[in-house]
């Protein structure tokens, strides 16, 4: 036994010799796979250099307009992928939402700073995709995702990427900052930095005062960034005001224009000045209008508010100066609200809605002859935007108000015709004529104080029986309180 002994001990020093290089060989595998080589493990403070590059690189990613980003939210189960565009200049996000925690957020969302809207998909895969450069048109809808965490802090965080300035460098170099170590991301060498780069309070991000969870100190709390030598952001890694971890890769070479859906606005065009052409189109508009029937039926889109999904459909008669609607909120079709404006004023009732009508979609026509126990409200003005929307669309018969600035956004199509965008600003209205080459109207939008555009729908056709009745008197005047 003891002639054994030294062997043996050769054995177990060569067992943990393969143990050491299996070890090795695995961090290495693991590092070409990443394309990431670990940060070394000693920090410092922050080069002036360093400093500089650090408070320039907000302004770097807005200069750079806009780039693909792939966004990780949470970890194992809980965690919500996101992947596609942000176009800073906008601003802009659309992204392709999936993950094992994405839950109701599963499906496409294009968003602003102030407004998101989505497109749900539950039964997509689990992992996302980049989004289709033309973003279907159905199915989008308004949210108000909760502030601060999940979708809406991811969402606050990727806008917060960008600056048009930079920020102050002197706090970064009086140790507002750490040096964390060197990485290599893509095949170029990047410097890993951190430090917090807007306000604490800043929705979405976590402060970094007093402590981060898990206990950490308050200096681990800030975010971390990847920065390239020429002050680019390649990557963002930190928490959400929940303390939700995320995680940001930036890509600068898949960078296509995002095509907004029609609820911010629709795909970008090139504006330019109205030509005399056009000019003279758009002031024939009311007498194209009355022409022929001097009617339409209309559909109703109206993303009003933060989360108000109004869809709707009826008919308006320019010639009588009366539109008669049916709109539903989506998520409540077992109740709508008619709406009648004629030129006494506005009026709405709320009526039940049975199964055979839900079935016909939030779109349906409103009854005929209009119910008359109904409870209808008075109102001599237009009570909220979708009142003013349609109150412009009839109004577009009669005469007009001089516009404050008249701009052709961009061409395009619409019931299989060639139309023209135009822009007109008039009486603190932002209004969007769609009208083709023979000057008809079909499409009107008005931009809501959501930073939304609202929008009636108008097919030429005759209007039915009943929904001229005789006049009703106006309501009276308000009484002073």
């Amino acid at each position: 036994m003891e002639e054994e002994g030294p062997p043996g001990r050769r054995r177990i020093t060569l067992v943990a010799l393969v143990v050491v290089a299996v070890t090795a060989a695995a961090a290495l595998v693991a590092g070409l796979l990443t394309g990431a080589s670990a940060p070394t493990a000693t920090t410092r403070a922050l080069t002036d250099d360093e400093a500089e590059r650090l408070a320039a690189v907000r302004v770097g990613t807005y200069r750079d307009v806009r780039a693909g980003v792939r966004v990780a939210v949470g970890t194992g189960a809980g965690r919500t992928d996101l992947v596609g565009w942000v176009d800073w200049s906008r601003p802009l996000a659309y992204l392709d939402v999936g993950g094992p925690g994405a839950g109701q957020d599963r499906g496409l969302v294009q968003a602003t700073p102030s407004a998101v809207v989505q497109r749900p998909d539950p039964a997509a895969i689990v992992t996302p995709a980049r989004p289709p450069l033309v973003p279907p048109g159905d199915r989008w809808r308004l949210r108000n995702p909760p502030p601060g965490r999940g979708l809406a802090g991811a969402l606050t965080v990727l806008f917060a990427l960008a600056a048009d300035r930079a920020a102050p460098a002197a706090p970064l170099r009086a140790g507002g900052g750490r040096w964390l170590g060197r990485e290599t991301l893509g095949g170029d060498p990047v410097d890993v930095l951190q430090a917090a780069l807007w306000p604490a309070t800043a929705p979405g991000a976590n402060s970094s005062t007093a402590t981060a969870p898990g206990g950490r100190p308050a200096a681990d709390a800030d975010p971390r960034w990847w920065v390239d030598r020429d002050a680019r952001l390649r990557r963002w890694a930190g928490r959400l005001a929940d303390g939700t971890p995320m995680t940001v890769d930036l890509d600068r070479v898949d960078r296509p224009t995002p095509w907004p859906v029609d609820a911010l606005g629709g795909r970008p065009g090139l504006p330019r000045a109205a030509t005399d052409e056009e000019t003279a189109r758009l002031g024939r508009l009311a007498t194209r209008l009355r022409a022929g029937t001097g009617s339409a039926a209309v559909t109703v889109t109206a993303p009003l508010g933060s989360a108000a999904n109004l869809r709707g459909g009826g008919w308006l008669s320019w010639s009588a100066g009366v539109a008669y609607l049916s709109v539903a909120e989506l998520d409540t079709l077992g109740r709508r609200t008619l709406r009648r404006r004629d030129r006494a004023g506005f009026a709405r009732a709320d009526v039940p809605v049975g199964p055979h009508a839900a079935a016909a979609g939030p779109s349906a026509a409103p009854p005929l002859p209009l119910p008359t126990g109904a409870g209808w409200r008075l109102a001599g003005q237009p009570v909220d935007e979708l009142d003013a929307l349609v109150d412009a669309a009839v109004r577009a018969a009669g005469p007009t108000p001089d516009a404050t600035t008249t701009v052709h956004l961009r061409s395009d199509r619409r019931a299989g015709r060639p139309v023209d965008v135009f822009e007109v600003r008039r009486q603190g209205q932002r209004l969007r004529y769609w009208l083709d080459r023979s000057g008809f109207l079909h499409r009107l939008e008005l931009r809501t104080t959501g930073g939304l555009w609202a929008q009636l729908e108008l097919t030429p056709g005759p209007l039915p029986a009943g929904i001229v009745p005789a006049h009703r008197k106006p309501p009276p005047p308000a009484r002073p309180r």
